[in-house]
């Protein structure tokens, strides 16, 4: 299915794959701002598992979402952009397209 779409909406649909599936639900697990690649990396072997899916398909999203900007790294720390903080304290949902357009809105 993959295979069929452009390089660029793969990138987005793998964003959208651990933004929705990975990263958000670890923030609300933890109700921290922070994590660890450990962290990170346990919760996507669960996903993965969980859904059936090979480990490759999420494994470039962490990067992706540091790129844009939606995550931030300082060593071995992961947090979300400061302006997502408050839907992590809601413990709102706050899916990819919210994540995109509150980091960018100046």
């Amino acid at each position: 299915m993959l295979s069929e779409k452009g390089k660029y909406a793969s990138a987005t649909e793998h964003r959208r794959f651990v933004w929705a599936e990975i990263i958000w639900p670890l923030v609300l697990e933890l109700n921290e701002v922070v994590f660890t690649l450990k962290q990170f990396q346990n919760k996507r072997q669960r996903v993965c598992e969980e859904k059936n899916i090979s480990i490759n398909i999420p494994s470039r999203g962490l990067a992706s979402l540091l790129q844009k900007g939606i995550l931030l790294k300082e060593n071995n720390i992961y947090s979300i952009h400061f302006k997502l903080i408050p839907y992590m304290r809601l413990k709102a949902t706050c899916d990819y397209a919210t994540a995109v357009h509150e980091v960018r809105v100046k």
